[in-house]
C-alpha cells in the first residue's frame, strides 16, 4: 500500500470547547487507538488531501510528540451541514496483526461484451478485505477482457494471496449488461434471418 505523512500536535485538552476552538482554526481533532493508551492530538485540515480526499486506501505515518505512529483512517466525521472534515480516528497497525480496510477497485482491459455493444456496470467501487500490512495492495486489480455480455466477477472469483475478502462470494463486483441496442439489434436479426430461412424450405430439392 501507498504510504503517506500527517504531521500533529498533542492536544493539552479533551474536550467540546477544546476541539471547537481547534475547528475554528483550521485544525481537525484526531485520535490513534489500537495499541494501548489512546493518542489525542490535531492536524491541520489541509494535509488530509491523501488521506481523505482520494479513492485510494492508504498507510499513514502520524508523527505526533516525537514518535511516529503507522496507522490506517477507521473512521471520518464530518459536520452536517458543509460536510467540513470534524474528527478522524485513526487505528494503530503492526506487522504482524491483520487489519480490515476498504480497497479500491480498478478494472483493466476491454471487455468482449463491451465490444458487442454491452455496458460495464462497476457495482462495488470498494471491497472491504482482511490481511496484513504488507499482503494489502493499493487496489483491487479486476482483468475484464474475458467478461461477455451478461457476465459478472463475484466476490467468490478474486483470489488474491494473503487476503480474504470480507463479502459473500455470491456478490457481483464488476458485469456487463444488456443496453437497448443489444436487444434491438437481437430482434432485427431473427426477422432478417427468418426470410432467408423460409426460401430455404420452400426450395425444391435438387435431384
Amino acid at each position: 500500500m501507498k504510504i503517506v505523512s500527517l504531521s500533529g500536535s498533542l492536544r493539552a485538552n479533551v474536550g467540546k470547547t477544546d476541539a471547537a476552538a481547534l475547528r475554528a482554526k483550521g485544525m481537525v481533532p484526531c485520535v490513534i487507538y489500537g495499541a494501548g493508551e489512546q493518542i489525542h492530538f490535531s492536524a491541520d485540515i489541509r494535509h488530509f488531501k491523501e488521506i481523505i480526499f482520494t479513492p485510494e486506501t492508504n498507510l499513514v505515518n502520524v508523527e505526533v510528540g516525537g514518535k511516529t505512529y503507522k496507522t490506517i483512517l477507521q473512521e471520518a466525521q464530518y459536520h452536517k451541514i458543509n460536510d467540513r472534515l470534524i474528527h478522524a480516528d485513526f487505528l494503530q497497525v503492526s506487522e504482524d496483526k491483520p487489519v480490515m480496510v476498504q480497497l479500491p477497485v480498478k478494472t483493466n482491459g476491454v471487455s468482449e461484451g463491451v465490444k458487442a455493444g454491452g455496458k460495464l456496470t462497476i457495482k462495488m467501487r470498494k471491497v472491504k478485505v482482511r490481511g496484513l500490512i504488507s499482503k494489502l495492495p493499493e487496489f483491487i486489480d479486476l482483468n475484464i477482457e474475458h467478461l461477455v455480455i451478461g457476465k459478472s466477477i463475484s466476490a467468490g472469483d478474486i483470489n488474491i494471496d494473503g487476503i480474504t475478502l470480507l463479502h459473500p462470494k455470491n456478490i457481483s463486483i464488476v458485469s456487463v449488461d444488456t443496453t437497448r441496442n443489444v436487444v434491438a439489434e437481437e430482434p432485427a436479426a431473427a426477422k432478417a434471418a427468418a426470410p432467408a430461412a423460409d426460401a430455404k424450405a420452400a426450395a425444391p430439392a435438387k435431384k
